[in-house]
């Protein structure tokens, strides 16, 4: 017999940035800094990712495009990447990720792509606990979100390897 099951999650939606914790703030001013030395020439899209190590560290990464478009890397890969591998057995705390396009103003929050969803639950699924994101566009409002693992569901793992 067929099981019919409704996938879902919850998140938190911040009117400004001001309403964040202080913690927060500075972790996003952090992803702001790192968007604004971005690579992103061909697009103009411009990514800027921080995260927050269990131990107090932060990691920040950018978008870095290529005229052979799948040479280019996503912010979030860039730190998540970084982290890995000059803090190879730190847990990921908290993930900020900020956007600005030089086409348009972007007042609304972007999620990772779905490259960066699978490699940053590689990561939530290794360390066993969840990455918490905080997203945020040009300006405006907040978007916070408890888990990759919300953003990616059904996410493959090496279970199936």
């Amino acid at each position: 017999m067929a099981i019919k099951k409704k996938i879902g999650f919850d998140i938190i939606i911040y009117d400004s940035f001001e309403e964040l914790e202080e913690s927060d703030r500075r972790l996003l001013e952090r992803s702001v800094a790192a968007r604004n030395n971005a690579y992103a020439p061909y697009s103009n899209f411009q990514v800027g990712a921080a995260l927050e190590l269990e131990n107090g560290e932060i990691v920040t990464g950018n978008n870095q495009e290529n005229a052979s478009y799948p040479s280019g890397l996503c912010a979030e890969r860039v730190a998540v990447f970084y982290a890995g591998a000059k803090f190879p057995n730190m847990a990921i705390k908290s993930l900020a990720i900020s956007v600005i396009s030089k086409n348009n103003e972007v007042l609304e929050p972007a999620a990772p792509c779905g490259n960066c969803r699978q490699s940053l639950f590689e990561y939530e699924y290794r360390q066993k606990s969840p990455i918490r994101i905080l997203m945020m566009g040009a300006k405006g409002k907040v978007v916070e979100c408890s888990s990759v693992a919300d953003i990616l569901p059904l996410g493959f793992d090496n279970t199936y390897l």
